[in-house]
């Protein structure tokens, strides 16, 4: 289950278009969630980030979870939903 999502696909309310549809996997707690920013709401730690080539973001669509390099195509490769090419801005925060 994503944590922080408003609506079924993952989207927050700090993210909310139609592309911001991935979950972000936190290596402290091992949730995911729809940003860091919902984590930090919800949680009493620092998010922590994920290894590159491990599981670590998922596919609001469809559920299907990836590592970063699949995820960096910016499109699910199960089921080809659109992600937010944005997110790259916020790579350091999500991956190592």
């Amino acid at each position: 289950m994503i944590q922080g999502a408003i609506d079924v696909e993952g989207r927050c309310r700090h993210w909310h278009t139609l592309v911001d549809v991935v979950a972000n996997k936190c290596r402290t707690c091992s949730g995911w969630f729809a940003c860091s920013l919902c984590h930090a709401e919800l949680t009493d730690h620092e998010f922590g980030a994920m290894p590159k080539d491990e599981l670590c973001v998922m596919c609001g669509a469809c559920g299907h979870q990836m590592t970063f390099a699949e995820y960096s195509a910016y499109k699910c490769p199960a089921c080809g939903h659109a992600f937010n090419t944005g997110c790259a801005l916020h790579a350091g925060t999500y991956f190592r």
